[in-house]
């Protein structure tokens, strides 16, 4: 047997997403809305019809970009639920718009840009008066940006 041991290579970790019933899902939980991952802000449910099945019109904002994307599932149908990791990283410096950041055990990455909009300019601004505090990232499907800061209190 020529192929024994030829495997395909698999990304490490866990997936991106999840199957959960769309019956079981939950406003302010999050869920996979035409491929963005979104937070539910609306949920309704139709009676059921004479084809047997209740219908759940889901309501999301892509957690990374702010649109609004809607789905219309039968309730016992399953629904990708993105896999959501929110990591809390002290602003070290920023060079060439890229932010140093380092986490609670020392580690320090160089990977990630400041974001347009709000959170971008108070990050700069905070940063510029030479404040102390933390960005929140949020990560999933395989991206990550800073949704928060944070000022860091002395212990």
């Amino acid at each position: 047997m020529a192929d024994e041991g030829e495997f395909d290579a698999a990304q490490s970790g866990a997936s991106q997403t999840y199957p959960q019933q769309c019956s079981a899902l939950r406003k302010n939980g999050h869920v996979m809305l035409k491929n963005h991952p979104c937070k539910i802000v609306e949920m309704s449910t139709s009676k059921t019809g004479k084809h047997g099945h209740a219908k759940v019109h889901l309501v999301g904002i892509d957690i990374f970009t702010g649109k609004k994307y809607e789905d219309v599932c039968p309730s016992t149908h399953n629904m990708n639920v993105p896999n959501v990791n929110r990591k809390d990283y002290q602003l070290i410096d920023i060079a060439d718009s890229y932010m140093s950041l380092m986490d609670d055990t020392g580690d320090t990455r160089e990977d990630l840009k400041v974001p347009d909009g709000d959170v971008g300019a108070e990050i700069l601004s905070r940063f510029d008066n030479g404040d102390s505090f933390n960005v929140t990232i949020l990560k999933a499907c395989d991206t990550e940006l800073a949704i928060a800061v944070k000022t860091v209190t002395e212990k």
